[in-house]
């Protein structure tokens, strides 16, 4: 029997030494993952990179638990250093909410800055302008080949919408969020929860062509990071909209999650895929934990089986897939990119992201950033 409990203050505790001396010797970086247990830097090489806003996030999650100024200075300074992609453009693509709610937007909450106000304001402009109206979509990455192509991780992205809609008064943000919201309750979900990646519309007439596997094992499986970016990104629309099909949509996507949650708690990259190889998610596992907090805070009573399930996901991870030790930059183990051709079972900086957050909500002192 797997123990699923977890010393909330030991985790907080072990995270903020660990992040005190990650966060000096990384703090010119803009990291990705890590290599060799170091992590590497996007900052020269990638700076549209889409989790270039995860260090800025994880270090105002930081500043918010520790009030460490040195925080709020790294995140500072990966925010500046994103102006680059305002300036060049042509790199922009629809996870400037990835990007910028959690370095500009967060900074803003945090801080009142109003120079990190106006940036944020600025990439919410920019996402807004990627909302096609055929189809009620914001087109996901750019190109001439996939202008009609939208993702089931734009959920995400959508907070920076809601918060530009709530900070200007200005409906027309909140708008956008919703409607691609809509489609995407209705063209990503199946009728068993479980989430399609990669939908293609015709661009033209809005009509849906085709789905694809995109990051997961393939065509009609289940990816579960996908799974997990639409049970926190479908509790976003919810807490921020109030609109029943979100909360409807939340909990079918969570109840298969949950139907498929392995015996030891550690999630595969698909929970479709084949025996061998076998391969696992550790952030799919921190970012449906966070969602699912996030939404059993939103059902009271009736939220304990999604609370219930995070702990155990959670419990997991720290007990089995952390590293404390100053052999690696990282603390998430064995996180994987997609099933095929990308990064497997390393340590990837958004599943850091998640981790933490997802403790800071257990332990009752989380910013909430989305």
């Amino acid at each position: 029997m797997e123990n699923h409990s977890i010393d909330v203050n030991s985790a907080v505790q072990r995270i903020t030494e660990k992040m005190d001396w990650v966060s000096e010797r990384s703090k010119s970086k803009i990291p990705y993952k890590t290599v060799d247990g170091v992590h590497d830097d996007l900052s020269e090489s990638d700076i549209n990179w889409w989790t270039n806003g995860f260090w800025s996030g994880i270090q105002w999650l930081l500043y918010h638990e520790t009030g460490n100024e040195k925080h709020a200075a790294i995140a500072r300074s990966v925010e500046q250093k994103l102006d680059r992609c305002f300036e060049e453009f042509y790199g922009i693509h629809h996870d400037a909410g990835f990007m910028w709610l959690l370095s500009a937007a967060a900074d803003y909450r945090l801080t009142g800055d109003l120079e990190a106000r106006r940036r944020a304001l600025h990439a919410a402009n920019l996402l807004a302008g990627r909302f096609n109206p055929a189809g009620n979509f914001i087109r996901a990455w750019n190109g001439t080949d996939n202008s009609g192509w939208a993702i089931i991780d734009c959920m995400m992205n959508l907070a920076l919408l809601y918060w530009a809609s709530e900070e200007t008064a200005d409906p027309r943000y909140r708008q956008i969020a919703e409607c691609h919201a809509d489609t995407a309750a209705r063209c990503f979900v199946r009728s068993d929860g479980s989430v399609r990646h990669i939908v293609i519309f015709d661009p033209e007439s809005g009509e849906m062509i085709d789905d694809l596997g995109g990051q997961g094992y393939a065509k009609g499986s289940s990816w579960t990071r996908g799974q997990a970016w639409g049970i926190y990104g479908f509790t976003i629309s919810w807490k921020h909209t109030q609109k029943e099909l979100y909360l409807e949509t939340v909990r079918k996507i969570a109840d298969y999650f949950i139907s498929q949650i392995p015996a030891d708690s550690l999630i595969p990259v698909d929970f479709c895929q084949p025996e061998t190889p076998h391969l696992e998610d550790s952030m799919a596992a921190a970012i449906a934990a966070c969602g699912m907090i996030e939404l059993s805070r939103e059902l009271g009573e009736e939220g304990v089986p999604y609370l219930d399930a995070a702990k155990r996901m959670l419990a997991a991870l720290l007990a089995k897939r952390c590293c404390w030790t100053k052999e690696s930059d990282g603390i998430l183990e064995r996180c994987t990119a997609a099933y095929h051709n990308q990064e497997k079972e390393t340590n990837i900086i958004y599943g850091d992201y998640f981790l933490i957050e997802a403790v800071f909500k257990l332990n009752g002192n989380d910013a909430f950033l989305w």
